[in-house]
C-alpha cells in the first residue's frame, strides 16, 4: 500500500501529484482551511509520511497525530503557518518553494501599485455609476519615483527588474544578503529600515513574517513616510499595524495602499479597511497563477520525495537547517 502524503489544501497541480505518485505515494487532499480537531482527525486518519503544506496552519496537534511524519514542504515561500520550532524539536525538515513564484508575485505586486496610484478602481466605479470625472482630474507619473523594499529575496528581486523598467530608482534594506547581489542587481542598498521608509516614495514589503519583523510597518515608521507614498504588500499581513495603516490613510498622511495578505485572513467583518477608499485589496493571491502553481507545485513535492528518498535538496530550501544542522 502506497504511503500517504497530505496536502493541506484541495488541489495540487497535476505535473505536481504526478511527481508524488510517480514516486509511489499517495496525496491526501484537505478540505481548505481546515483546523482545529478537524485537521488533527484527518491527520490520524491518512497517517501521512510527508505533508505538503497550502492553507491553514500546521502545530504540534498536527505533528502528535502524524508519528510517522519524515517532512514538511511549504507550497510557496513563507512558513508562518507552520510551527517550525515545533518541527525542529522532532526532527523534522520544513521545505519552502522560495522564489518558485516570484515573477507572479512581483507582477501583482506591480499591479497593485498601478491600480493605487492610477485610482483604476475608483474611477471604474464612477463610470458605473454614471459619472464622467475628467474635469479636475490629476493623475500620477510612476517614472522617476524611489521604490523602497524592505527585504531582497528572489520576489523582491523581480520586482525590482520590473520596477527599473518602469523608470523607478529602486532601493532596498535586507541586511542578510550580500552586497555583490544588489551590485548585480543595479540596487541600492540602505543601511537602515527607517531611512527607508523616510526616503521611498513606494514601499513594497517582501520579509517573512518573524519576530523581529512583525508590525515593521507601525505607526511610528507611518508618521515619517512622504504623504504622497504608497505602500504595497505581497508578503505577510502581519508585517503591517493594520489599525496605525487604516489610520494614517483615512487622515490622508500616505496617499494609499495596495494590500494582498492580512493578519487575519479573511479578514473580519468589521475591519477598519472596508471604509477606506485609499486602498485596493486582493485575497492573497498574488502568487495563485498557472504557471507559478506548477513551478511551485512540482518544486515542494519534488522536495517531499528527495527527503524520503534521503537525497540532497539545496540548503537554502531547508528553512530549520541551522536547528536540525542538515547539509546538502
Amino acid at each position: 500500500m502506497a504511503e500517504n502524503i497530505l496536502i493541506t489544501g484541495p488541489s495540487l497541480a497535476p505535473a505536481a501529484a504526478d511527481v508524488l505518485e510517480s514516486a509511489g505515494y499517495a496525496p491526501v487532499y484537505v478540505p481548505p482551511y481546515t483546523g482545529g480537531e478537524g485537521l488533527v482527525d484527518l491527520v490520524r486518519a491518512a497517517d501521512p509520511v510527508a505533508i505538503l503544506a497550502r492553507l491553514g496552519r500546521i502545530d504540534g496537534s498536527v505533528f502528535d497525530a502524524a508519528p510517522r511524519l519524515r517532512v514538511i514542504s511549504k507550497h510557496g515561500a513563507g512558513v508562518d503557518n507552520i510551527d517550525v520550532d515545533a518541527a525542529s524539536a522532532r526532527g523534522i525538515p520544513v521545505l519552502n518553494a522560495a522564489g518558485a513564484n516570484a515573477v507572479s508575485v512581483a507582477e501583482h505586486a506591480i499591479a497593485l501599485l498601478f491600480a493605487v496610484a492610477k485610482k483604476v478602481i475608483p474611477l471604474d466605479q464612477s463610470i458605473r455609476n454614471g459619472r464622467w470625472e475628467k474635469s479636475g482630474f490629476q493623475g500620477r507619473e510612476l517614472a522617476g519615483s524611489v521604490m523602497g523594499l524592505v527585504a531582497f529575496g528572489a520576489i523582491a528581486r523581480q520586482t525590482a527588474r520590473f520596477a527599473k523598467g518602469l523608470g523607478m530608482t529602486v532601493r532596498a534594506y535586507d541586511p542578510y544578503t550580500s552586497a555583490d547581489v544588489f551590485a548585480a542587481e543595479g540596487v541600492d542598498r540602505v543601511e537602515s529600515v527607517d531611512e527607508l521608509f523616510a526616503t521611498s516614495d513606494v514601499l513594497s514589503l517582501h520579509s517573512p513574517l518573524t519576530p523581529a519583523t512583525k508590525h515593521i510597518v507601525n505607526e511610528a515608521r507611518l508618521a515619517t513616510m512622504k504623504r504622497g507614498a504608497i505602500i504595497i504588500n505581497t508578503a505577510r499581513g502581519g508585517l503591517i499595524d493594520e489599525p496605525a495603516l487604516a489610520a494614517a490613510l483615512a487622515e490622508g498622511r500616505i496617499f494609499g495602499a495596495g494590500l494582498d495578505t492580512f493578519a487575519q485572513e479573511p479578514p473580519p467583518a468589521d475591519h477598519p479597511f472596508w471604509a477606506e477608499t485609499r486602498l485596493v485589496l486582493s485575497p492573497h493571491i498574488a502568487g495563485v497563477t498557472a504557471a507559478a502553481n506548477i513551478r511551485v507545485g512540482i518544486e515542494a513535492a519534488q522536495g517531499i520525495v528527495d527527503i524520503l528518498a534521503g537525497k540532497p535538496v539545496p540548503e537554502a530550501r531547508i528553512v530549520n537547517r541551522a536547528k536540525l544542522k542538515i547539509t546538502a
